[in-house]
């Protein structure tokens, strides 16, 4: 797929007809020193004039992306195979033997960059092959100095196709990149607009509404849970993280982020907060029992706080409820309750993370979920 006005490729293109300019100059050069060793110099003559034609149409074709197709990359290939395969009538077998160069030389490697540039490291190999094998069909004899040739076909090929891949990557990142920005720049403008307006309108009838009785009080609960709704929502779930070592990632913040409710404050970093797919999901499901056992023994009313601590990632849940009395989770171990054994402890030892448990009589609990960043 060509690319686009401006991209990262165009400097390779650029660079393409540079090369077939300096290697036409330098073929030229060589038919005027051995003009009198050709076997037929006025044909040669004849296909230097093509070669001049041609160069300048690569040139026009290939500076327009719309042109970087199919017909003119194999009407170029097509074209340098003729001119090199026409090497020994022009030329003549004498000449070649007592060491006059092919008509072709350095200028026949133009398709095979062409193809590298267009297509990658594969296309430029094919075209390289091709081209130099129609080289070789026109030597009488082959040594080494024939396989140099080729193997510096090859090479070229190679590099610049990989290097034209790495330009195409690199584009799509940085347009990505762009993109991301864009919308986040956006995303940032609506906050601050809904923020001043629509958030702190909520945020008063809630506060305002939510002790009084009846219908009153049931719109006030119902603008404090679009509150959180809202401020979930502006604030995005934030770009994809890439783990250190390659693996996918998921943001913490949009698993913790269904839990956010008028009863549960949810408090979580700027920026995202990425882990492995699995451990984010053992700790999501942990800090959904510890929420579910406040809905149940606490009245319900709970704040959660997301910290990234760089090596580990810790989430803690707090109430405001009669507390835990002491010895009571090893009761209901023994009674075969295991809401918390199993539920928190068990999900979060298992991606390699510790619980701790604060609590006192008529204090509250808190409980903190601390995870490695990596489980390796």
């Amino acid at each position: 797929m060509p690319s686009p006005p401006g991209g990262f490729e165009v400097p390779l293109w650029r660079a393409l007809t540079v090369f077939r300019l300096a290697s036409l100059a330098y073929v030229c050069a060589l038919a005027v020193r051995d003009a009198d060793r050709y076997a037929h110099p006025y044909a040669v003559g004849a296909l230097i004039l093509l070669m001049i034609a041609w160069t300048g149409a690569t040139a026009i074709g290939y500076a327009r992306p719309a042109w970087r197709r199919w017909p003119l990359l194999l009407a170029d290939l097509g074209v340098v195979m003729a001119i090199v395969l026409a090497t020994p009538w022009v030329v003549g077998r004498t000449a070649l033997t007592h060491g006059v160069p092919t008509l072709g030389v350095a200028w026949m490697a133009g398709p095979v960059l062409a193809w590298a540039v267009s297509g990658g490291r594969r296309r430029g190999t094919v075209a390289a092959l091709l081209v130099a094998g129609a080289d070789l069909a026109t030597r009488e004899r082959i040594g080494q100095s024939s396989f140099t040739g080729v193997i510096l076909m090859l090479l070229a090929g190679v590099v610049v196709g990989h290097v034209a891949r790495l330009a195409v990557s690199a584009e799509e990142r940085l347009q990505r990149a762009v993109e991301l920005e864009a919308a986040t720049r956006e995303r940032e403008r609506l906050a601050r607009d809904i923020h001043d307006s629509v958030l702190q309108v909520l945020a008063l009838v809630q506060r305002r509404g939510a002790d009084l009785p009846g219908e009153a009080g049931e719109l006030a609960r119902l603008a404090g849970e679009q509150e959180v709704a809202l401020r979930a929502l502006i604030a995005g779930a934030g770009p994809a993280a890439s783990l250190p070592d390659g693996g996918e990632a998921v943001d913490l913040r949009t698993l913790l982020g269904r839990y956010a409710s008028a009863a549960v404050a949810l408090s979580a970093p700027a920026t995202p907060v990425p882990l492995p797919r699995r451990v984010a999901g053992e700790l999501a499901a942990a800090t959904g029992a510890a929420l579910d056992n406040v809905g149940r023994h606490a009245g319900g009313r709970a704040w959660v706080l997301i910290e990234d601590e760089g090596a580990t990632v810790t989430v803690s849940i707090r109430d405001e409820g009669p507390g835990i009395p002491d010895g009571r989770l090893d009761e209901a171990a023994a009674q075969g309750r295991l809401g918390v054994t199993q539920s928190i402890r068990g999900r979060v030892a298992d991606v390699g993370g510790t619980v701790r448990i604060v609590s006192a009589p008529e204090a509250g609990t808190e409980i903190e979920l601390s995870v490695p960043r990596s489980t390796r």
